[in-house]
C-alpha cells in the first residue's frame, strides 16, 4: 500500500511546482513579470522543499516541524492556484496531499 501512496505524493509534489508556475505565468502583468514569477515561484518552493522536506534534506527537522513546512508549501500552492482563478484544483491539491499524508502516517511511514 505504501508504494502507490509514495507515488501519489511524488506526483502531488510535481503538481505543487506546476501550480506555482501556473500562478506566475498567469499574472495580470507584463511579460517580463510573468516570466519572472512563473520561474521564481516554483524555484522558491523547490528550494524550501529540498532544504527541509525531501528525504535527503539539508536541514533535519523533527517530524512535526517537517509536516508544518510541507503543509505550508501545499497550502501556498493551493492559495496560488486559487489566486490564479482555479480554486477547485487548489483545494483538490491540498485535500489530496492531506489525505495521502494521513494514509502514509497510518501505514507507519510518515514521509
Amino acid at each position: 500500500m505504501k508504494a502507490p501512496l509514495l507515488a501519489l505524493l511524488f506526483l502531488l509534489e510535481l503538481a505543487l511546482l506546476v501550480a506555482a508556475g501556473w500562478w506566475g505565468f498567469t499574472r495580470d502583468a507584463g511579460w517580463p513579470t510573468r516570466l519572472l514569477a512563473g520561474l521564481v515561484a516554483p524555484l522558491l518552493i523547490a528550494v524550501v522543499w529540498g532544504l527541509f522536506c525531501s528525504p535527503k534534506a539539508t536541514v533535519s527537522l523533527p517530524a512535526a516541524a517537517k509536516l508544518t513546512v510541507q503543509a505550508a508549501c501545499f497550502g501556498t500552492g493551493g492559495l496560488l492556484l486559487a489566486s490564479a482563478g482555479r480554486p477547485v484544483p487548489g483545494a483538490l491539491l491540498v485535500a489530496l496531499w492531506a489525505a495521502d499524508k494521513a494514509l502514509l502516517t497510518f501505514s507507519g511511514d510518515p514521509v
